[in-house]
């Protein structure tokens, strides 16, 4: 009997085994919360007496913003908790102290029901004042909770704050002081310059970005890019100072870098690229104050020894809040790298920037500047010219000259037979 049993209870082992661990991990993975808490975000909206002008797209701002928040609510990720609040949206009289507290949450942050914030928002009217300092402090409670989820609020306003002295710019920095990690992003629809300077000293004050709107369009497609930055956050740029040359300049390496610069002004880093990496690069300078109308940026990258390897350039005549290039330089793989170990080759890279301003703007601080740098695998046979070290174009200069003169000779032996024939 005993000798019967050990195969069976061997099976029946087996079998508990297979089932303990084919089931059970699967089971626990379904039940098993993420742990990572879900981003949050709040989109506060100025439905002022302001909102009545018809100056986008031949219609109202507040049209223009319900239908691009219509476009907006339908692209929320899954995973982002959205609410809404409003400001100015409810009482129309004089008394200040009223305006001054009309805010209040529309829709509460938490999992999306598109049909009913689509309803919520097409009840909206024009109406009141315009608190931006009480709405950003409703906003910052709508969003407290778990200190580890991202949070953002973006607000949409097409004025400034009218419920002095409660300073909004100052409000920022209070939110940013408490150290909760909320980032505010503003959006001026078609601002005038007092609205754009103090939407942007929102914005700076928690890291946040600033956008001039004048089309529909773009409304929509910026704050549909702002939630998606929360859903997926980006990295938090890394202070530095560039130098006045190339020598001098700070070693960066992939990542995203903020820095200063004069109106005019050359600034350099420097970025070790391995063969078989292409390194890509973009720089964005922004107009934080009023600029004269015509500017431009340049983005180089420079051997050590000064010879330009590639360049991007944007340049401008209008009123604008910043302008962007970029370059790419892939580098070839060594061909037999056992024998050689690869050696990196330091890139410098200049930007550049061609704003100027009125006499009476002030120059400093210098103009916000971000850069990127990333490096990613060179293609196999890289078509850029930049890849071949073409530099400012002496191996295309080289070419060009090679097929002149072979057409030159070409052309030349063709007279001769042709002068010969005559002859005969």
């Amino acid at each position: 009997m005993i000798i019967s049993k050990w195969p069976a209870a061997a099976v029946c082992g087996l079998v508990a085994t297979l089932a303990v661990g084919l089931f059970p991990p699967a089971a626990a993975a379904a039940d098993e919360p993420t742990g990572k808490p879900a981003p949050k975000v709040d989109l506060v909206l100025d439905v002022s007496g302001s909102m009545r002008t018809r100056d986008i797209d031949g219609q109202s701002r507040m049209t223009a913003a319900k239908q691009a928040f219509n476009e907006v609510l339908d692209a929320v990720p899954r995973e982002v908790e959205l609410g809404i609040r409003t400001l100015g949206a409810d009482y129309p009289g004089k008394d200040t102290k009223v305006g001054c507290k009309d805010t209040k949450q529309l829709y509460p942050v938490g999992p999306l029901d598109r049909t009913e914030a689509k309803t919520a928002v097409a009840t909206l009217a024009p109406t009141g004042w315009t608190p931006i300092g009480p709405a950003l402090l409703g906003a910052a409670d709508d969003l407290e909770g778990d200190d580890d989820a991202t949070r953002r609020i973006v607000l949409i306003t097409d004025g400034e704050d009218t419920c002095a002295p409660l300073d909004p710019c100052e409000v920022a920095r209070e939110i940013a002081a408490k150290g909760i990690h909320l980032t505010i992003d503003t959006l001026g629809l078609v601002p005038d310059d007092k609205t754009r300077r103090q939407l942007t000293c929102i914005a700076e004050a928690t890291g946040g970005t600033f956008t001039s709107v004048q089309h529909t369009d773009e409304l929509s497609r910026r704050v549909t890019q702002l939630v998606d930055r929360a859903a997926d956050p980006v990295v938090t740029p890394v202070a530095t100072e560039g130098a006045a040359r190339c020598a001098d300049a700070p070693r960066i390496t992939p990542g995203l870098y903020s820095d200063r610069e004069k109106f005019s002004e050359h600034r350099w880093y420097r970025v070790d690229v391995l063969p078989g990496q292409e390194l890509r690069a973009s720089v964005s300078v922004g107009a934080d104050r009023a600029v004269n109308r015509d500017y431009g940026v340049l983005l180089r990258a420079v051997t050590v020894h000064g010879r330009e390897i590639v360049r991007g350039s944007e340049a401008g005549d209008g009123r604008t809040d910043v302008i962007s290039s970029g370059l790419r330089y892939p580098k070839p793989p060594v061909e037999d790298e056992d024998e050689v170990k690869p050696a990196a080759e330091t890139v410098c890279l200049q930007v550049s920037n061609a704003f100027s301003a009125p006499a009476s703007v002030k120059t400093t601080p210098g103009l916000p500047v971000e850069l990127t740098v990333d490096l990613v695998d060179s293609p196999d046979e890289p078509s850029d010219l930049a890849a071949f070290g073409l530099g400012r174009g002496w191996w295309l200069l080289g070419t060009l000259a090679l097929t002149g003169l072979v057409a030159g000779l070409l052309w030349g032996w063709l007279s001769r037979l042709r002068l010969v024939w005559r002859s005969n």
